[in-house]
This record gives C-alpha cells, structure tokens and sequence, in this order.
C-alpha cells in the first residue's frame, strides 16, 4: 500500500523534481577536464547497484517522493548493459515522467532507435569541439565521427530536443564558440556552454584557468544578436538566449560566476546506491546499505528524505573554506 507522497523538500524551502542516475562511473573516452589519461579505479561490481535495486529507488522517488523527472547518467551510461530494460521499467512507472539520458553518444548510433522504442524521451550529449583533431587533444579518443552518427541517428530516432553540451577549455577551444553554435543550429541541435566546474579527479581545476559565462558571451557576441530567451528562468539550470532573434536558441550553464542553487530541484543517486543532495556535497547518505539489509519502501523513502531536509543553501564554491568532493563528476553523475 502507497502513503501519501513525501516531499523532497528542504529547509529552504526547495523541493527536489529531478533524479539524476548514474549507472556506472565507467566510461569510454578520458576527457582532460574530468579524469587521467590512465583512467580511474571503478567500482567494485559488488558495490554497484543492479538494475532491479535500481528500478526499486526510482519507483520509490517517483510514487513516493514527488519526483517528475529521471536523468540517466554516468560516468557513460550507454556502456550499462542493462540500460534498455532499465529505461523501459522506469516508463511503466508512468507516461507523464520526463526520461532522458546524458551521454557522450559513442555508441548511440547503434542503440538510439531501441532507447526510443523503450520509451525515453531525449538525450544530451557531450561534445566539446567538432574539429577531430580538437575532439582528440581533449578526450584523448580519435572517436569523433561516432559522436556525429550518434547524434544523428538520437535525431531521427525522435530524441529530441537533442541537446548539447560543451565545456570550453583555455588553449584547446575557447577559440571555438561561434563554430560551434553555428554547426548547432545548422543540424537543429540545442547547444549550451557549461563552465568548467571543480569535478576532475586530479583536483587540477582553477577558477582563473576556467572559461566564464561572460567570456563565452563575448566570443559569440561579435558574429550572433543575443537576447534573452525567457524570464524568469526557474529551475533551469541554463540561462537561454535567443540567436539572431529566433528560433534557435543557445545556453549558458554557468554554476560557478553565476550559481543558481537557490532554485534547485535536482538530487543525485549514484550508481553504488548513494543520495547525494547536491553536486558539490562532502556527504553522502547509504541507500544500498538499507535497500540490501532488507529495508522497506517506506524506510527508503523516509531515509531520502532525511538526506534532502540536510542539503544546504548553495555549492560554496565562493567560499575560502570551500572543497572540491572526494569524487570525481564520473563517479557522481551530472
């Protein structure tokens, strides 16, 4: 039997909508702003959630908790191999509830038409340059057309808006904005430029090194008319703009120079069962531990939302005292 839905609320008065999941801290390419070139230590197989313990939380956020929107994350999620049927249990849910995966789209080519048919809703993919020679410095993968297929084929599958993520790094393409809002709109694709964020496993990231929102207006300025898309912007994490008038529309996430935590609806359960209230939490709170110890729905939730009501009033990253998380963005999920 179902009790009434608990909020995850809390004590400023925010309320969590957004589910991120990550499914895996693996992944196929070695992006420079996130993680070695020799990889990381993934998690112990024991330690990672399966897809029925996985399916269960999710069911529990979105009939117990409020949640209206699930994001699948990883690391890489599409180098899960029970994604499809994950996807495909989590619709049974019910049709009203937002799905969409995050990925770097390497093997999306081969797989977007069964994602859609499992009844996702959109991707987002990672993609910081659309030079090879670019995309390779960055990734350290010479994979780029298999970007570019997957891209097209989440397109044609109907997994749209498909939208895309770009980080612009200093040396490597900052250079390159224009080229790539323009590549963008010429194949409809709806681009947002994210600031780099301090989530690499090397503890490298410096705020005088990153590419701010206002640095990437300026670059785009000169060769786009950009206005503002909408206001206000709610939980949104990108402030939009309009390009050249419309209808194409650009991005700016900017977390750091402009934080928008007083407006965010989004929790994070990592792929070995953690919740995580925020993305620069120092804490987690253990859902495995309850879950494989053989705690009831109820108990779950109760615990959820515990780790919510904790969460604090913004990421700190201002802060003097501010530390960047143990782990990296692979392991927590974006």
């Amino acid at each position: 039997m179902i009790t009434d839905v608990q909020l995850l609320a809390d004590r400023f008065g925010r309320v969590a909508r957004d589910l991120r999941v990550s499914l895996t801290d693996r992944c196929n390419l070695r992006c420079s702003y996130c993680m070695p070139a020799e990889g990381l230590d993934w998690l112990p197989d024991d330690t990672v959630l399966t897809d029925d313990e996985i399916v269960r939380l999710i069911g529990i956020a979105v009939r117990r908790l409020g949640i209206t929107e699930i994001r699948f994350t990883g690391g890489e999620p599409l180098v899960r191999r029970g994604l499809v049927g994950i996807i495909e249990r989590t619709r049974e849910l019910g049709p009203d509830v937002e799905l969409s995966v995050t990925t770097n789209a390497l093997g999306l080519a081969k797989i977007a038409d069964r994602l859609a048919a499992a009844g996702l809703d959109r991707v987002n993919v990672s993609l910081d340059s659309v030079r090879p020679e670019t995309f390779a410095a960055i990734t350290r993968r010479d994979r780029l057309s298999d970007v570019l297929a997957g891209l097209a084929a989440a397109k044609a599958a109907g997994l749209g808006p498909v939208k895309v993520n770009a980080v612009l790094l200093r040396g490597y393409n900052d250079d390159q904005a224009p080229e790539l809002l323009r590549w963008a709109i010429e194949h409809d694709y709806a681009l947002r430029f994210i600031e780099q964020m301090p989530l690499d496993a090397q503890h490298g990231w410096t705020r005088t090194e990153m590419i701010t929102a206002d640095e990437i207006f300026t670059r785009l300025a000169p060769e786009f008319d950009l206005t503002p898309a909408r206001e206000p912007r709610g939980s949104a994490p990108a402030e939009l703009f309009l390009v050249d008038g419309g209808p194409a529309t650009v991005g700016l996430i900017a977390s750091v120079t402009r934080p928008f935590c007083g407006d965010c609806d989004r929790v994070r359960l990592t792929a070995d069962g953690q919740i995580r209230n925020c993305l620069f939490a120092r804490t987690e709170s253990d859902l495995r531990g309850a879950l494989r110890a053989g705690a009831s729905d109820d108990e779950l939730a109760d615990r959820w939302v515990a780790a919510m009501w904790g969460k604090r009033a913004g990421h700190g990253i201002d802060d003097p005292t501010f530390l960047q998380p143990d782990r990296p963005m692979s392991a927590i999920g974006g």
